[in-house]
This record gives C-alpha cells, sequence and structure tokens, in this order.
C-alpha cells in the first residue's frame, strides 16, 4: 500500500512522480482504486460534454479496464477492445499512458488514430491533461520542450507522447513504443494489415497495446484480430452501449416487445435505457448493432449482399457451446467424437500454407446426419496437412476423405496415398479427389446455403459460422469472402456436402 491521501495533487513534486512510477499497478491506500487510478483522477481534467473543465473520474467501463490492466491475464498486456461508440475508451488510454509516460522516464507512448481529424482530436485531450497539471510541474519536471500537433516531449525525463495517423504507412517505424494504442482500427485505411504490423513491431516485449474500435463488417484487420485474439495473446473486452450511464431517454409508454423485454431482463436494463434503444434505432437503422452494439456476434454487419442467410447465422451463433475437445493451438476442434459403428466423411479445401496466406481446411460430417462432427483449420504446407487428414480420417473410422484437386491438392493426395497409405479417398471420374469448377462451385454455395438455412443445427463451427457472414455476392454474381476475409471453412464444407450428396445420393436433412 501507498499513502498518498494527504498529499494534494498541488504537492506532487518530481520525486514523488518517480517513486509512484515504480507502483502503478499497486492499490492506494485506503482505497480500491490503483496508483495510477490516483493518478489520473488527482492530476488529470477532461471536458465533459456539457463542455465543462472537471476532474477526471473513471466510469464503469475504464474502471474494468484498470482493473484488467491492473491484474494482467496470464501476464500479458496486450488488449483488444470491441465497443459502443462514446464509451470514454480513448481517453482512458490516452489518461493511462500519460501517467505512464511522465512518471517513468524514457517512456515513449503512442496513439494511433483512424484519420487526421480524430488525432487532432486526441491529441487536444492529451494537451488538455498536460495543460491542466500543477503548476510547480508544469514548470518544473514536466516543462515540454515540444508541444505541436503530433508530439508532446519532456526533456527532463526524456519522455514524449505521439499522435500519428494510421495513413501514414511509415507511423512508428523507427522508434521503440513502450505503449501503443490504435483507435478505431476497423476505420484504418489503406494497407491496414502492414500499417499495424509496422507499428507492432515497435512495441518490444512488456510492452503495453491496446487495440480498439467500433465494429465495422464482418471482415478486415480489426474483426479478425477480435476472433484470433486468443491464438495472438490478447485480451477481449467487449462493452455494449449500457456501459455509457447517459444512453437514456424518458421512458414511453409502449409495451415492450418479446426481444426487448427478453434484453431488458437479460441485462437488468431500465425503461430509460430501452427509449434511448428505440431512439437510435431509428436513427441509425441497420447500423444500429455495429454502432451500439449489445453482443459481440452480431454487432459485425457483413457487407453487400451476403449469399448465407444471416439470420439463420445469428441464431445459431447464439445456441454454439464449446468443443468437447480443442487442441494443436486450436486448430482442431471437435463437438461429437467418433462412435463406432458410423460412418463419416471429411471434406478438404488444401492451401499453401503460408503463414500470411490463405489456411487449409478439413470438415468431418457424419455420413448419415450430415451433422458437423470436428474441423481442422490451420497454416499446414501439403506434407503436415496430409499427415493431420490422414490421422484424423483414421480416428473417424477410416472416414472417406474428399480432397479438393485444384492447384495444392494434388501434393495432398500424393501425400496421403504414398507416405501414408490412405486408401479411403472420395473418386472423381478415374482420378482421386475433388475438382472445384466455374461449373459447380456455385450449386456447392447454394447447397451449403440451402441446408444453412434449413437444418442450422448441424453447423457448431464458430469460425465456419463467421466465415459465412462475410460470403457475399458481387455485382457480376460472383459469391465470394469479402476482401480480408476467408472462405477456407465454407469452401471445406461445401466440398464435404457436395461429395456426401454425390457419392450416397442423399437430398434430405
Amino acid at each position: 500500500m501507498i499513502s498518498m491521501r494527504l498529499r494534494p495533487a498541488a504537492a506532487v513534486d518530481l520525486d514523488l512522480l518517480l517513486a509512484l512510477g515504480k507502483r502503478l499497478d499497486s492499490p492506494a491506500a485506503g482505497a480500491e482504486e490503483t496508483v495510477r487510478q490516483w493518478l489520473m483522477e488527482e492530476l488529470l481534467r477532461i471536458r465533459t460534454r456539457q463542455g465543462e473543465l472537471r476532474p477526471l473520474r473513471l466510469n464503469a467501463a475504464q474502471r474494468a479496464l484498470e482493473r484488467c490492466a491492473a491484474r494482467p491475464v496470464r501476464g500479458t498486456r496486450k488488449s483488444i477492445v470491441l465497443k459502443a461508440r462514446q464509451l470514454g475508451i480513448t481517453t482512458y488510454v490516452a489518461a493511462r499512458f500519460l501517467v505512464h509516460t511522465i512518471t517513468r522516464p524514457g517512456t515513449l507512448s503512442v496513439q494511433v488514430a483512424h484519420e487526421q481529424q480524430a488525432a487532432e482530436e486526441i491529441f487536444r485531450i492529451v494537451h488538455r491533461f498536460v495543460e491542466h497539471l500543477p503548476e510547480r510541474l508544469r514548470a518544473g519536471a514536466l516543462c515540454t520542450s515540444r508541444a505541436n500537433v503530433r508530439q508532446i516531449v519532456f526533456p527532463r525525463l526524456d519522455s514524449e507522447y505521439r499522435v500519428e495517423t494510421a495513413a501514414d504507412p511509415n507511423a512508428g517505424r523507427g522508434m521503440t513504443i513502450q505503449n501503443l494504442h490504435c483507435s478505431e482500427v476497423a476505420r484504418w485505411p489503406g494497407l491496414v494489415a502492414e500499417t499495424l504490423a509496422g507499428v507492432r513491431a515497435a512495441v518490444p516485449a512488456g510492452g503495453e497495446i491496446v487495440l480498439e474500435s467500433t465494429p465495422n463488417g464482418a471482415t478486415g484487420i480489426f474483426y479478425d484480430e477480435w476472433h484470433r485474439s486468443g491464438e495472438i495473446g490478447y485480451v477481449r473486452h467487449f462493452f455494449p452501449w449500457w456501459w455509457e450511464p447517459e444512453y437514456r431517454r424518458r421512458a414511453d409508454e409502449r409495451e415492450l416487445s418479446e426481444q426487448e423485454a427478453a434484453l431488458a431482463a437479460r441485462f437488468g436494463l431500465s425503461a430509460e435505457q430501452m427509449a434511448f434503444r428505440r431512439e437510435m434505432q431509428v436513427n441509425f437503422g441497420v447500423r444500429f448493432a455495429e454502432e451500439f452494439p449489445e453482443d459481440p456476434e452480431t454487432c459485425f454487419l457483413a457487407g453487400g449482399e451476403c449469399v448465407f442467410e444471416l439470420a439463420a447465422i445469428e441464431r445459431r451463433l447464439r445456441e454454439l457451446a464449446e468443443p468437447a475437445e480443442c487442441s494443436l493451438n486450436g486448430c482442431l476442434q471437435v463437438w461429437l467424437p467418433e462412435m463406432p459403428g458410423r460412418r463419416y466423411l471429411i471434406g478438404v479445401d488444401p492451401a499453401e500454407g503460408n503463414a500470411d496466406g490463405d489456411y487449409s481446411c478439413a470438415q468431418v460430417l457424419d455420413r448419415e446426419t450430415a451433422m458437423q462432427c470436428a474441423e481442422l483449420h490451420g497454416h499446414f504446407d501439403a506434407r503436415e496437412l496430409a499427415s493431420r487428414v490422414a490421422a484424423l480420417a483414421r480416428r473417424y473410422n477410416n472416414a472417406l476423405v474428399a480432397v479438393e484437386r485444384n492447384n495444392h491438392g494434388h501434393a495432398v493426395i500424393a501425400q496421403m496415398l504414398t507416405v501414408h497409405a490412405y486408401p479411403s479417398l472420395f473418386p472423381a471420374g478415374d482420378k482421386p479427389g475433388w475438382l472445384t469448377t466455374r461449373v459447380n462451385r456455385p450449386p456447392m454455395l447454394e447447397e451449403l446455403a440451402a441446408v444453412l438455412s434449413q437444418c442450422p443445427r448441424l453447423f457448431n463451427s464458430r469460425r465456419l459460422l463467421d466465415e459465412c457472414r462475410s460470403f457475399v455476392r458481387r455485382p457480376d454474381g460472383r459469391a465470394e469472402a469479402e476482401p480480408g476475409s476467408h472462405d477456407d471453412a465454407i469452401m471445406a464444407m461445401a466440398i464435404t456436402l457436395a461429395a456426401r450428396k454425390l457419392q450416397f445420393q442423399v437430398s434430405s436433412f
């Protein structure tokens, strides 16, 4: 514990700042708050929505992030935040990073906004923090040698605060960044993957990274980062709109619909909050779910005309259970283990295996019921994919395997026949393997769409259903994944269903 309640903000000096900088995550004496929170609320000022200048007081969402940051999960300081609009997350991160910057010498903190206007607004927040620090600090230890539209330098601490824009592909290059905040990542322009990779590479081990955004479609870097957060070591935080206490309106007299009543009961929402919800639904229309998300699935809206029935996908996503088995760092997920006497079918969509390319995927179905039993999904080259598929097929009672023989599939088939001596391969004419063509691809996808619409309960993979949400029909009529999204699980499932129908002449589900 650190005793500080008797020290008013005006009495804070450099020696105390440096002492506290070593204990930022420690609890303050006589309070549940951290030392960092005490410094934020004691030293920093914000402009409220009513235009008043007041001391920063953390709201519920900000406190939740602070609690998690003080006790990092598995030691990681990497967070990804999916949120409703205007919850104060950017303000909190700016305050958090500034406190770190002025209490730990040699710190570089960087916030990257999606556009110039947003960058200027973030800088105004940070500049206001600095401008209203106690006079003795601003004139002494925290005097600045440079304060322009991009950076604030504290020469006596050898520390610096920068605000960049994602439109600059060189943002963060050549720096060593201790604290990085990437704001509204879902709306970053240009070559987003390259820009994000560049700034993240500037953060050393032990540095802090916060990726934050409101959702913007079922595609893109932020969408991918959110769904693979566990694989890349990021802790998820989801904040729906009702975390903001001001999101209320005068209650009206209309009765709640069945859906509204269920939502209100589930989350304890008041009549005033439901009135706000109705108003925002009118104002934002179909974009309401993105601007004011209520769950981390339906808030990602697909762009274009979705090939699959979104309502069926969303219903099934809400029902999904966790896999009974998850191995190979999440690459293999099993919902229904093999059963004696059951017959199975596996469809395989191979890829090259590059870490930054498409994924390879294999779907395991019960041949009679078409129920999805397991899914193998990862960056495997032909040799590893053949090995893993052969092992999976033998596990599932020597399942019949339909490997797409286009492109990389030839090598997978050759490995399965020669190296693994796996004989039960789906025939296509006189050659083993499934051939996807310009002619049969559309009916394959139509069959998958029909099954998903009629019997969504057959599908257990969140990864597959997420891909379906961002699989759209283009103006020229071609169905494909949105830019930045994948369709590997979709194509593997389409191959499996098509092979099942052709091989066994099955049409009912």
